[in-house]
Formats: structure tokens, C-alpha cells, sequence
């Protein structure tokens, strides 16, 4: 088996794929206001073409999937998908990401399929809050989707938290506290700038370091720990606590010369950097595993080491724009 490796010699093992583009919420970071128009269903990638290039990525040594969206749960066949690339030789890990609304009515059959892990969306705890982030979510539908899941014995559930400057800045420690008596782990992500105007982004951005000064603060103790699954976090436990809390940090502390990851979007292109408009439409070779696999290199033998080598590698990076899509539409 001859598995991927970039040019800079970076085994990748774990793709993110995106299956839909729709989703039932508006969050402030991931999509704009009046909403995106949604890809046609002909032009999203079919449960049959999602299985087979899985098999393909198989054969190239990926263990590793994430299921994401856009809101992945409103795929009506996510449960079959789930189940089907779960029992592709090879793989051995099958996560997804979702913002947890119809959790509590599909716990049980994605964890019956097969899922691993679950990465849950919840940016506050205060509902008039959830509301005006998500513009319009119904906070108690995903806490009872959180507490269903946690009654399964999933192998991980992470709350993923993008933290925003004088929006939910001040829950914190509200957050920290959670990990008390609930086996999750807690991940404060930085604010991105992927689809945003430069000066809004830089009037929300808050880096991570605040996370410690409230521990400080509060005299929290906590160490480091190590936390199996994909992800690029720092993990920390608080002394005493169930739980734990993580850090991913693209911003103040980029995590790009370790990524092992290829995001596939729904309308069946490769993203080798989430953040650059680099892709390779990949869908029509998905039979063809010769010529998929060469476009696979392709997009890896462009890839940067990070955010910033984009810029300056004009020989390898062809278009060095930051991304046309939003969020929703890449997955994360």
C-alpha cells in the first residue's frame, strides 16, 4: 500500500467529508445572514460515490473519517453512509460533526451504525444567546441531543466552542465548570477568518491564552493531557474533574505543520488547506482509481505548510486567494 504524503513528507490519514452543504442554522461565523444558495441535489455527492471514494482512500492507508456538513444530519441516508464506510476494510475511526438539533432522535441509530465519535456545536449556555449566534436555534433541542448521546458510551463527545470577542467571551468559565460532572471534552476554537470581512473578523477574533488567564484567575488547577482521536487540539483536565477542556489555536498558534488532513467538499472537490481556494474537482475520477489517486497527489503536492507559505510558494500554489466558500461549505 503506497499511502499519501505531501511535499513535506506528511502522512495523511483522515479525511473530512462534507455531505451536504444544507444546514438549519445561520451561525455568525459560518454563514452569512440572508443564508448561501444551497447546491442542487444532482450536484452533491451520492451515498454510492461517497462509499466508493472512501474505498478508494482505503486502499491509500486512510483510517481516519469525519463526517461533516453543512448540518450532515439532515442527510436522510447519514445513518447508511455512516454504516457503509464503517465497514470499509481499513477504516478504523468514523466521527462527525453536527450542530446536535436532531441528536436526540439519531443518537441511537448512528451509534448502532457505527459512529465512533461526535463533535457537538454549542457556543453558549445561554438561550436568548444560542439564539442570536445561530439566529434562530433552539438551545434545549441540542442539550437534549448532548445528554441522549452521552447515555450511549460513544468513544469521545467534544462541545466545540468558537469563542467571540463580546459574544460568549464571558461563559468561559461557565464552560471549564461543565467538564465537572460530564465526561466531554470542552474545545475553545478561534474565531477564523473564512468568509468574513477582515476588519469584523479582527473586532471578534479573541485568542486562547484567555482561557488560561481565567483558570488563573479562578485558581483553577489543571494539566496537560493526551487524548486519543483526530483532532489538533492541546488537552487540558482540571484537577478533580470528569472531563477535560482542549485548545485549537489556527490563529495564535498555528497548527498546520502537523496536518494529516483532506477535506473533500460536498459537491466532490479536494481541499488539501482549509483555508486557500486551492481545490481539484476529484468526483469524476472517483471510479477510476489510478487517475483519483493521482489527483489526490496532485492537491497534496500543492499544499503549504501553513497559512502563510501560500503566499510565497508561487512554483506550487496555483491560486493563493483564501477560499471563495463559507464555512458551511467546506465542513470545518
Amino acid at each position: 500500500m503506497e499511502k499519501l504524503y505531501d511535499h513535506y513528507d506528511r502522512l495523511h490519514d483522515y479525511v473530512r467529508l462534507s455531505i451536504t452543504d444544507r444546514c438549519n442554522l445561520r451561525c455568525v461565523y459560518c454563514m452569512p445572514k440572508e443564508g448561501l444558495p444551497f447546491f442542487p441535489t444532482d450536484k452533491v455527492l451520492s451515498q454510492d460515490e461517497i462509499v466508493k471514494m472512501i474505498e478508494n482512500f482505503a486502499e491509500m492507508g486512510v483510517s481516519k473519517v469525519r463526517i461533516t456538513g453543512g448540518e450532515p444530519l439532515l442527510r436522510t441516508d447519514v445513518v447508511d453512509i455512516i454504516r457503509r464506510i464503517k465497514n470499509v476494510s481499513g477504516i478504523e475511526d468514523v466521527s462527525i460533526t453536527t450542530n446536535g438539533l436532531f441528536l436526540a432522535k439519531k443518537a441511537a441509530a448512528l451509534k448502532e451504525a457505527g459512529l465512533d465519535r461526535l463533535n457537538i456545536s454549542l457556543d453558549t449556555f445561554k438561550e436568548d444567546r444560542y439564539k442570536e449566534i445561530t439566529r434562530g436555534g433552539n438551545i434545549e433541542q441540542v442539550l437534549d441531543g448532548i445528554n441522549t448521546a452521552s447515555k450511549l458510551h460513544f468513544k469521545k463527545i467534544k462541545l466545540n466552542i468558537v469563542l467571540i470577542k463580546g459574544q460568549n467571551d464571558d461563559e468561559i468559565l461557565d464552560f471549564l465548570n461543565y467538564t465537572k460532572d460530564h465526561d466531554v471534552n470542552v474545545r475553545f476554537i478561534e474565531f477564523m477568518p473564512i468568509g468574513n470581512a477582515e476588519k469584523t473578523w479582527k473586532k471578534e477574533y479573541i485568542g486562547l491564552k484567555s482561557v488560561f488567564d481565567i483558570c488563573d484567575e479562578n485558581k483553577i488547577k489543571y494539566h496537560p493531557i493526551d487524548l486519543s482521536g483526530n483532532g489538533p487540539s492541546d488537552n487540558y483536565q482540571i484537577e478533580g474533574f470528569s472531563g477535560s477542556f482542549g485548545l485549537i489555536h489556527p490563529i495564535s498558534s498555528k497548527f498546520c505543520e502537523n496536518c494529516n488532513r483532506l477535506r473533500i467538499t460536498a459537491d466532490g472537490y479536494v481541499k488539501a488547506c482549509l483555508y486557500w481556494n486551492e481545490e481539484i474537482d476529484i468526483r469524476k475520477a472517483i471510479p477510476d482509481k489510478k487517475e483519483f489517486r493521482r489527483l489526490i497527489q496532485k492537491s497534496l503536492d500543492r499544499k503549504p505548510l501553513n497559512h502563510e507559505m501560500a503566499m510565497d510558494e508561487e512554483d506550487r500554489i496555483i491560486d493563493k486567494a483564501p477560499t471563495w466558500r463559507h464555512m458551511s461549505q467546506i465542513g470545518g
